[in-house]
């Protein structure tokens, strides 16, 4: 029997190798063996995993439909229409059965353990995440999954506001992910701007130099990175609201 450190060291070659499912496969074991306590390098990957494998999928799911939307513009064939159609929906439902297996394994297995903080946050917001995706491709349920999503992220935001200072990267992820579910499945462009603009001016209140730290440093180039994710957002967004 392989012991934790080698069930790890197999799902980080898997995740060099971008071999996606066996990292989850291995992170899976991880869990079932030992229980849902998952260390910080476990956690991040089983979330780059589902990240990519979604991702690609995504991805997908947009070319397909696109080509469908110009195609119904011109003069195809029923058939070629009926191809696509039934490609986008195969697509939607693997992207589907992914979200699914991610949400039930945080509600299963990985949330009712997660510690007060940073792994709480993380994984509240992992859901939110995954139920986004589900309410902006699946062709039933929309407005269940809108409805989780907020659930999930308002859990996980309340939570970060008291246990996580304004600029870690943890609570900065989540209040760019919570604004754009506000922008893109609330179609609230205002909301969005009041949320983005309150991280980002809490967290550019609180930035202080490392300290010589390399842990402490990386967290700030992780902070930084979102802070002008966020920048970019309320530019974007603001520009809407006043065209």
């Amino acid at each position: 029997m392989q012991t934790r450190a080698e069930l790890l060291f197999i799902a980080e070659l898997a995740g060099e190798a971008e071999r996606y499912d066996d990292v989850i496969s291995q992170i899976k074991i991880i869990i079932n063996r030992f229980g849902g306590r998952l260390t910080g390098d476990e956690r991040n990957l089983l979330s780059i995993a589902y990240k990519n494998t979604t991702n690609t999928l995504r991805a997908s799911w947009r070319i397909v439909d696109t080509l469908e939307k110009m195609q119904s513009s011109r003069t195809s064939t029923m058939k070629q229409l009926h191809l696509l159609r039934r490609q986008r929906a195969r697509i939607g439902e693997e992207l589907a059965n992914v979200c699914k297996d991610i949400v039930q394994l945080l509600d299963g297995q990985l949330l009712p353990l997660a510690t007060q903080g940073e792994e709480r946050v993380f994984y509240a917001k992992m859901k939110g995440d995954y139920y986004r995706y589900l309410s902006e491709f699946a062709q039933e349920n929309h407005d269940q999954y809108a409805e989780e999503s907020l659930n999930a992220y308002k859990f996980a935001y309340k939570h970060a506001l008291t246990t996580l200072e304004s600029i870690h990267p943890t609570r900065l992820g989540l209040a760019l992910n919570f604004a754009v579910f506000y922008h893109d499945v609330h179609k609230s462009p205002d909301r969005a701007c009041h949320l983005a603009k309150a991280a980002f001016d809490e967290a550019v209140m609180s930035l202080q130099p490392p300290d010589g730290d390399p842990e402490a440093a990386q967290s700030l180039r992780d902070s930084l990175q979102i802070l002008q994710l966020l920048r970019d957002d309320l530019i974007l967004w603001s520009r809407e609201i006043q065209e």
